[in-house]
């Protein structure tokens, strides 16, 4: 028999720890006694506090562990304190727990263990129990004394009075320093009736105790425990329906994972959900089957109506299922399931019959009044109780007159199953197409709309080639086209080829200075600017717009404005890019269109960064990932502007909140492009930070290691970028400049002056790196002179622009000041160490130590650990340790340089050269090594190093 799937990985609850150990900081100041800590069930306290546990533990404290046990009404007396005490004398031994306490005090405590001998007959009088609770007092206080001591009591909804009256008891009176009790509790349990409220209204006025509400988790934290449940990144329509069932609870996302690949609740999972509702009274269980047709959400007036009962009536049969928080009320006089695996559990017990005569009364009584249900709701509503009612054509209606306004809603995702079942009612229903006025093959293409929109890029695919499939191309070409186009759309963002083939067959099916030709030349030009074929798009752009101003096409006008100011940006134009942009912008504003407004928002954070406004970027990526989910288009345009704020925020250097938004946007599946674009920022980071084990397995899965072949600009020059990085970091210069060599071979891919400048600066480092291996080498001056052309004819607009070029061309200081003007940190660290590993050699040591010394606080703040390691390198080198380096007393720091180069077997004109000296000062050196280490020759002074551990690192 299996057993429940549970993370290894903690997922989340971060503040929530933060809290505790705040709380425990306070605690051994004395000023807190205790914490409660209160979530549904399920919902993951138990977890919390164990790792809370481990903690401090780890730390020297001492963890006594007390549970409360359900066995009836009221629990076993003292559960938890028994326990805790059981745990302490397993670890010291009874005799040593008596030596705590006062003579006497075993026979109190024999009433909780056997191990204490015969307890007093009087232990269940007043008086016995208050010394019992004094003892407890007391023990507590004395473990305190000898070091931190946490007592954890769980589940005190279970406890007995006896407990609950010591707990109260203990929280009052426990004031000494270093102790603290840890108590949690069921909120979802707690009935209007619970005797656990009284205590815990009693507790909430004691100075001391906190309380600690534990929420459920996030969506993005239900993917982190799938993700460690299941040993990799699930897919995100896999998350999105766990999710939605679980709604953040952990205990239930695991029996979601156990229920197999369709995540159905396993039956011993279904017993614990309804167990809670068969405590219920008859009438009340059959109340909740009639409600739970209705949805998670009812009404007071709906559930009336279709239950045919009386106000008082209904109120009535209601209230124990309130009480129980079975229900809860909901604003606007409405009921809510408290969890939706308890509503589906119920309506799973519903009758065949009596489930379709449910949701056919829920349907009548909605038909008859729309305001029954949430404004805006009734469509979709009635698509479901019609289609649960097995009203077939009804259904069909419904579910497309929902679809519509789900449309208008910019509930993308919600359309896509409406208009799936519309096409799934089709054969059942005679004459459908006239009954919605639509033939069969406009739901297709209305279905590959909303799909689209929703960056579910696979199913609308599947809805384009069966709409396909349904047309003739010579009867009706303009409608062929638009498919072709959107066909073309997704192959792009699957990374798929022959994207240019179908725009340009799509063109010839349209005629010329038509609405339908701009349509199909707005995508073409698109993506002929983002394969650098500039001319071609330019020329087609010009004539798209004079066309669509003509009719008046605000929308098209918009997107080929769009794709005017991306070739403005491979131009290196950025302020024209920005200023065509916001035109785009205004006009999608002036036509609430989403889809426009977020492109243009997404496009201007790119161009913004390029200048140097990362401030305004960042502000614009926030409110373009709020409109993106306004619109409905979180998966598309709301994770490709995720990506441009990850791009951001790397280059600012705030690369732990780079690697959360990009795990975050990862986490909502986003298209193949989209996810490479983000993998490069990840891969980016990594490689700065040395995670060479990471960057293999982001270029393997982005095809580089195979060199799969790129067609945009971008793509090309970034994992060009990426290689490169990745042959450096692993000591590869010649391979690296194998890459140099190829890339530069492909011209059209140094259009966008950024990116040609950003790739030209780490061209240089790539020469200089392998000249070092292989001093003039024919493949470095080729490549250096074919850079140098480049260069020639590449713009040089912004200031980002100008710090790439200024490390280019090797004038590093002047970089290191525009990059800290730009608060680029590892810009502006490397650059100062470019700086002064070209000072070193012109033999002005103080000079590099001076660039050394501002540059290594940059590299080590990111965490950059090659580069600091470059930097406390070259620091040795010009005779300028880092700070904290071990020295030996017997040699000084630059004696043991030199003595470092002589055990390589390094001449006195290397170790000159390596070191910025004269060959006359490494001689003197030499001379004073051997003396002080008492040999003659160099191998003796090298194993003599060896032997006293000199060059340990």
């Amino acid at each position: 028999m299996r057993g429940r799937s549970v993370s290894p990985v903690f997922v989340g609850r971060q503040e929530e720890l933060k809290a505790l150990s705040e709380t425990f900081d306070e605690a051994l100041k004395g000023t807190v006694t205790a914490v409660l800590i209160g979530g549904e069930a399920g919902v993951g306290k138990t977890r919390l506090v164990h790792r809370f546990a481990e903690h401090c533990a780890a730390g020297g404290a001492h963890v006594l562990y007390g549970g409360c046990v359900e066995l009836s009404t009221e629990g076993l007396a003292y559960a938890p304190f028994t326990a805790a005490l059981r745990q302490l004398v397993r670890e010291r031994g009874p005799g040593t727990v008596t030596g705590l306490l006062p003579d006497g005090a075993e026979r109190d405590l024999a009433r909780l263990l056997p191990e204490f001998g015969e307890f007093n007959g009087d232990g269940e009088t007043d008086a016995g129990r208050a010394r019992l609770f004094e003892q407890f007092l007391t023990l507590l206080e004395r473990l305190a004394a000898g070091r931190p001591t946490i007592l954890v009591i769980e589940d005190i909804h279970w406890a007995d009075r006896s407990s609950r009256d010591l707990i109260a008891f203990l929280s009052r009176n426990l004031h000494t320093p270093q102790v603290l009790i840890v108590m949690t509790y069921r909120s979802d349990d707690l009935h209007r009736q619970h005797p656990l409220r009284p205590v815990l209204a009693e507790l909430g006025r004691v100075n001391g105790v906190h309380r600690l509400d534990l929420p459920r988790l996030s969506r993005d934290e239900v993917a982190q425990q799938m993700t460690g449940i299941l040993g990799e990144i699930p897919q995100y329509a896999k998350v999105q329906k766990v999710y939605e069932s679980s709604e953040g609870i952990p205990l239930f996302v695991e029996a979601l994972l156990d229920g197999g690949d369709d995540c159905t609740v396993p039956d011993s999972m279904q017993d614990l959900i309804l167990s809670a509702v068969e405590r219920l009274p008859e009438e009340t269980q059959r109340l909740l089957r009639v409600a739970a047709a209705g949805g998670t959400r009812v009404s007071h007036a709906l559930l009336a109506a279709v239950s045919g009962l009386s106000d008082i009536d209904l109120e009535t049969a209601l209230r124990p299922a309130i009480a129980g928080n079975v229900l809860q009320i909901a604003d606007n006089r409405a009921y809510v399931f408290r969890h939706s695996l308890i509503r589906e559990a119920v309506h799973d017990e519903l009758l065949p019959g009596e489930h379709q005569r449910l949701h056919a009364r829920y349907a009548e009584e909605i038909s008859k009044d729309r305001r029954l249900v949430p404004p805006g709701r009734a469509a979709v509503e009635l698509a479901h109780h019609w289609y649960g009612a097995r009203n077939d054509q009804w259904a069909l209606i419904s579910a497309w007159e929902a679809a519509q306004k789900s449309f208008k809603a910019y509930a993308y995702t919600e359309a896509v199953p409406l208009l799936e079942r519309v096409l799934m009612l089709w054969d059942r229903v005679p004459d459908a197409a006239e009954l919605i006025g639509a033939d069969h093959t406009a739901v297709l293409e209305r279905a590959s709309e909303a799909a689209n929109a929703g960056g579910d890029v696979d199913a609308a695919l599947k809805f384009v080639k069966g709409a396909l499939c349904e047309l003739d191309e010579a009867a009706e070409p303009a409608r062929v086209a638009q498919l072709i186009v959107r066909r073309a759309g997704i192959k792009n963002s699957k990374g798929h080829p022959g994207v240019l083939d179908d725009l340009r067959h799509a063109l010839r099916l349209v005629p010329e200075n038509s609405v339908d030709w701009a349509e199909v030349v707005t995508p073409l030009s698109r993506h002929l600017m983002l394969r650098g074929a500039i001319g071609e798009a330019s020329e087609l752009i010009a004539d798209g717009l004079r066309l669509v101003r003509e009719h008046g096409e605000r929308s098209l006008e918009a997107d080929l404005l769009m794709n005017l100011a991306l070739g403005h940006s491979l131009n290196g134009e950025l302020e024209s890019t920005i200023m065509v942009n916001e035109q785009a912008l205004e006009l999608g504003r002036a036509a609430n269109a989403g889809r426009i407004i977020t492109r243009a928002m997404g496009n201007n954070i790119d161009a913004l960064t390029d200048t140097g406004r990362d401030d305004e970027a960042l502000r614009m990526a926030e409110d373009g990932w709020r409109l993106a989910k306004q619109y409905g288009r979180l998966r598309g345009s709301g994770l490709f502007i995720l990506n441009n704020r990850a791009e951001v925020l790397e280059s600012l250097g705030r690369w732990d909140e780079a690697v959360e938004v990009v795990e975050t946007a990862l986490g909502h599946g986003p298209v193949l492009r989209t996810r490479y674009a983000l993998l490069r920022v990840r891969a980016d980071i990594a490689l700065a930070r040395g995670e060479l084990e990471l960057v293999e397995g982001i270029l393997s899965e982005i095809g580089l290691l195979k060199q799969r072949p790129e067609e945009f600009v971008q793509d090309v020059t970034h994992n060009a970028r990426l290689l490169i990085r990745w042959h450096l970091a692993k000591g590869e210069p010649g391979a690296a400049l194998g890459v140099a060599e190829r890339v530069l071979s492909r011209p059209q891919q140094w259009s966008k002056a950024m990116l040609g400048w950003r790739l030209l600066s780490l061209l240089r480092t790539v020469c200089d790196a392998a000249e070092s291996t292989e001093p003039g080498a024919e493949g470095i001056a080729a490549v250096r002179r074919q850079a140098a052309e480049v260069a020639a004819e590449l713009s040089a607009i912004g200031p980002v622009v100008e710090a790439y070029r200024l490390s280019y061309w090797g004038e590093f200081d002047t970089a290191a000041a525009a990059w800290e003007r730009l608060h680029r940190p590892h810009n502006q660290a490397m650059a100062l160490l470019q700086a002064a590993t070209v000072v070193a050699r012109s033999g002005d040591r103080e000079g590099a130590a001076a660039r050394l010394k501002t540059a290594l606080p940059l590299a080590e703040a990111l965490r950059a650990t090659p580069l600091v390691e470059e930097i406390e390198a070259l620091s040795r080198r010009v005779g300028r340790l880092s700070q904290g380096q071990e020295q030996s007393e017997l040699l000084t720091p630059r004696e043991l340089e030199v003595l470092r180069l002589v055990t390589q077997g390094r001449t006195n004109r290397d170790i000159a050269a390596e070191l910025f000296i004269s060959a006359k000062t490494v001689s003197v050196h030499v001379s004073n090594i051997l003396a002080k280490l008492g040999v003659t020759t160099r191998g003796e002074a090298a194993a003599a190093a060896h032997r006293r551990s000199l060059l340990a690192p």
